[in-house]
C-alpha cells in the first residue's frame, strides 16, 4: 500500500470574531492516525478567549506567533496562570482544564502536537468546551441541581488502605447517595473506563459526550452495570429511597466539575465573568453556591 506522505493544510473547525481552531485530519493525513498523532492550532484576535476545555490527549503546545496568557487547571482544582509568547513550549497532560487568552494586538497562534493513542479518535483531538453553545452542561437538564437532605459517603479504595490496588492497577470506590440527592457531575481525566454496578435503590443517570449531546439519559437499578467512557461527563440523582454503587476505573483520577475539588473554583472571577459572559455579581452568585460542598451536595437556601 502506498503511504500519502504530501504535505497538508489544516482545516478550519470552529470559530468567531475572537479567533479560530483549525485541525489536521487523520482522513486526510492518514499517517497521522498510524502514528497516533495529532495536530491542531489556535488562533486568538486581541481580545480573544478560547473558552474552558479539556482535552482526549496529552499535548505539547508552542506559540508560533503573538504572546498572551494561558491558564491550566490540575485536576486537584489549582489554577496555574502563566504568561506565554512566541517561542514558548507548554506541556499539557491528561486531566487538565485549559483556556487561553491575548490581549496584544498582534494575533496569537498556537500550535498543539500530542499523543493520540488513547484518544477518542486515533490521529485526532477531541475538545470537550465546559461553556459556550456546545459546552458539556447543554446535555444535562435542569434537575441536576436538586435539593438533598442528607448528602452522601464515599468510601475510595487506594493505595493507602488497600495496597494491592496498586498491583492490580484498578482504583474502586463504594457510593452509598441519600434519597433525592445527587452526586456531582465529573469525567475520567486520563482515559479511563469507569465501570458502575448498581447495589441497591434506583435513580437517573446523565452521560454527555462530544459536542455536549447528552448520550444516556436512564433509570438505574439494582443489579444493573453500565460504563461510562473515557472523557465522557456523568451524573447521578437518586430517588427517595437513595441508592448504592461500587464502581472501578482503570485509574484512580476523576475530575468533579462542582462542589469544593471543582474546577470552578480554582478559576479567577474574570476569567469565569467572560467564559460564561455574565457581570461580576452574577459571578459571585455562581461562584457561593456548590463551591463548599465535596462531591455530594447541600440543601440549597
Amino acid at each position: 500500500m502506498d503511504l500519502d506522505l504530501s504535505p497538508k493544510l489544516a482545516k478550519k473547525m470552529y470559530g468567531g470574531d475572537g479567533g479560530s481552531y483549525h485541525a489536521w485530519s487523520s482522513s486526510e493525513l492518514p499517517m497521522l492516525r498510524q502514528g497516533n498523532i495529532g495536530a491542531g492550532k489556535l488562533s486568538l484576535e486581541k481580545n480573544g478567549l478560547a473558552l474552558l476545555c479539556y482535552s482526549d490527549s496529552a499535548k505539547v503546545a508552542y506559540v508560533l506567533q503573538g504572546s498572551g496568557t494561558a491558564g491550566i487547571v490540575l485536576p486537584e482544582a489549582e489554577e496555574k496562570v502563566i504568561s506565554i509568547k512566541k517561542g514558548d513550549a507548554i506541556a499539557l497532560p491528561f486531566g487538565i482544564v485549559t483556556w487561553w487568552y491575548n490581549k496584544d494586538d498582534t494575533e496569537l497562534v498556537v500550535l498543539f502536537l500530542g499523543d493520540t493513542s488513547k484518544a477518542h479518535k486515533s490521529g485526532e483531538f477531541t475538545e470537550f468546551l465546559l461553556t459556550g453553545s456546545n459546552g458539556i452542561f447543554t446535555g444535562f437538564t435542569t434537575p441536576l441541581d436538586v435539593d438533598i437532605k442528607n448528602g452522601g459517603r464515599v468510601v475510595v479504595l487506594n493505595t493507602q488502605n488497600l495496597p494491592l490496588v496498586g498491583v492490580v492497577g484498578l482504583g474502586a470506590d463504594l457510593v452509598r447517595l441519600d434519597g433525592s440527592a445527587m452526586c456531582s457531575p465529573g469525567f475520567s481525566c486520563d482515559s479511563a473506563y469507569q465501570v458502575t454496578y448498581v447495589v441497591s435503590g434506583s435513580g437517573r443517570v446523565q452521560v454527555v459526550g462530544v459536542d455536549g449531546h447528552c448520550v444516556l439519559e436512564t433509570t438505574l437499578k439494582a443489579g444493573n452495570l453500565f460504563i461510562v467512557p473515557r472523557f465522557f461527563v456523568v451524573s447521578k440523582i437518586t430517588y427517595s429511597e437513595g441508592m448504592e454503587w461500587f464502581s472501578i476505573i482503570s485509574t484512580p483520577n476523576f475530575t468533579h466539575l462542582a462542589g469544593r475539588t471543582s474546577v470552578w473554583k480554582a478559576l479567577s472571577p474574570q476569567v469565569l465573568e467572560a467564559s460564561f459572559n455574565v457581570s461580576q455579581d452574577v459571578e459571585k452568585l455562581f461562584r457561593s453556591k456548590r463551591t463548599s460542598s465535596k462531591i455530594f451536595f447541600a440543601p440549597s437556601n
